[in-house]
């Protein structure tokens, strides 16, 4: 009988710290998924462009903002921006808050940016581009950190096997700042809206004739992004 209860202590103190380590980890996960559903970028939709003709201001961090005109008439022939043969992919240097894009090894394209704040990181690693959207809402944030910003142009949404794409990262025009060479985002790559549009348009997938949006897929896949510091 003593044995007995021997082997019950024993197990009780081996496995009741196992349990209380689960338990605090889901906890611990539940807070952050609570978190990030607070502060994560929200947009109406990912696989749509969503214009609002009659926005003409929007808020970030307390402060009203402009929101300039936006034509959604495709150009009828977009500019061609290179003739390289070499693989198109864009870099993103966190410590220089530059991107550079690259047609193989010939620069295409530089330009200082603004990507997220210590507390809301731009992810590092390697990512496709999985879809573009000509314009899209973007809100999220929470108190004086809270932003509602119509018609955010030039938006190519990215993602990884370990950042997937509902969680709203991407690179896109920005109206609300020209703060650009230091960190400012809430983990997108903010971009001069100028140099968002030639991305936008020389960038994969490539943009159906006529249409504002388009999603990667095996026939037209995305560009590759490469984060670092």
């Amino acid at each position: 009988m003593k044995q007995g209860k021997r082997r019950s202590t024993f197990y009780f103190l081996i496995v009741a710290p196992v349990l209380v380590v689960i338990a605090f980890g889901l906890v611990f996960l539940t807070a952050q998924k609570g978190l990030f559903d607070k502060y994560a970028t929200r947009v109406p939709s990912f696989t749509e462009a969503v214009y609002d003709p009659e926005a003409k201001t929007g808020s970030y961090h307390g402060e009203a903002v402009e929101v300039p005109r936006f034509s959604m008439e495709a150009p009828k022939a977009p500019p061609v921006l290179g003739v390289s043969t070499g693989e198109r992919w864009i870099e993103i240097d966190l410590s220089e808050q530059k991107i550079k894009a690259w047609e193989g090894n010939n620069l295409f394209l530089e330009s200082l940016v603004s990507t997220g704040l210590p507390w809301w990181p731009t992810p590092q690693g390697e990512f496709r581009i999985w879809t573009k959207l000509r314009v899209t809402r973007m809100e999220g944030g929470s108190g004086k950190y809270y932003y509602n910003l119509p018609n955010v142009p030039y938006v190519m949404f990215f993602e990884n096997d370990s950042v997937p794409g509902w969680r709203g990262f991407g690179l896109h025009g920005t109206y609300w700042h020209n703060d650009f060479g230091t960190v400012r985002s809430h983990g997108c790559v903010n971009l001069p809206t100028p140099v968002a549009e030639k991305l936008y348009y020389w960038s994969s997938p490539n943009l159906p004739s006529g249409k504002s949006s388009v999603m990667a897929d095996a026939g037209n896949i995305g560009t590759r992004i490469v984060i670092h510091e």
